[in-house]
């Protein structure tokens, strides 16, 4: 019974505060070629080790990012770029160059 409508706009699987920081993880990597540390989303965020830490993990166990264990800055993204709140706001269409 679900019908796409022109009009009718879908929620992301993600709330807004994770929308920030998978966008900061997109970005973030397209700009340094890596993968950020939860040091640099601390600084970014100005949230403590911890905080940042939960959000990595509840991202991860939402299915929205994968990590390899004991590997440093093996964040990947598995939500498509044009979902990312800021990529939209940006009108930044991930599939040509910048």
């Amino acid at each position: 019974m679900n019908q796409k409508s022109g009009a009718t706009r879908h929620e992301p699987p993600f709330t807004d505060k994770q929308g920030q920081y998978l966008a900061f993880i997109y970005t973030y990597a397209h700009m340094f070629h890596r993968a950020p540390a939860e040091t640099d989303m601390q600084r970014h965020f100005q949230v403590s080790p911890p905080s940042v830490h939960q959000m990595i993990v509840t991202l991860e166990r939402n299915g929205l990012i994968r990590r390899q264990p004991g590997v440093a800055r093996s964040i990947e993204l598995l939500v498509a770029p044009e979902a990312l709140p800021i990529l939209e706001w940006l009108k930044i269409n991930p599939s040509k160059s910048l």
